[in-house]
């Protein structure tokens, strides 16, 4: 797209493009890049959903790409931490998993046999699925990060100011939190 056509654009990409690089300007320079996020919750197998995130950022990037030369990335990250809250209805050996209720999804044995946990056998599905669309993205999985203390030094300063961030989160949860 030409420059007069990008100025003019109303196309959502473009208009959050802008605003990213507007609202966000002292981190994009702190980071020398621009790092876009998608989750992914592994309870299930990958779906049109997990698709449609990581296209709309693709989306995003490609329009970062064409205000800025500035690097993008997209980082895809796991919660395979997550607790197993209910056994999905597309998964085989549905006992084995009951068994496993609450548990992290990286401690629960994969159902189909192949993976070393049902976390694992489900990122691999997602590593495998977003690669035959050519997404551009770096994988990151919550218990490898935990495992190797990256989110150590934030979770100090968490337990720090515990109070502080009790007392501004509270008044926002819903009775039923």
């Amino acid at each position: 797209m030409d420059r007069a056509n990008i100025d003019k654009t109303n196309a959502w990409p473009f208009v959050e493009a802008k605003k990213i690089l507007r609202e966000r300007e002292k981190f994009i320079t702190k980071k020398g890049k621009v790092i876009l996020q998608t989750g992914y919750g592994p309870s299930g197998l990958p779906h049109i959903g997990t698709f449609g995130e990581v296209a709309r950022t693709s989306m995003l990037v490609n329009a970062l790409n064409q205000l800025t030369d500035i690097p993008k990335e997209i980082i895809t990250f796991s919660d395979d931490m997550d607790g197993l809250r209910k056994v999905p209805e597309n998964i085989p050996n549905k006992d084995k998993l009951a068994q496993n209720l609450h548990k992290p999804l990286t401690d629960i044995p994969d159902p189909f046999g192949k993976f070393n946990s049902f976390g694992e056998h489900n990122n691999e599905k997602l590593i495998s699925f977003l690669n035959k669309f050519n997404f551009k993205y770096i994988f990151k999985s919550s218990t490898k990060l935990y495992q190797s203390g990256y989110f150590n030094e934030t979770l100090k300063l968490i337990l720090k100011n515990y109070q502080g961030i009790m007392d501004i989160i509270l008044p926002t949860l819903g009775k039923e939190r």
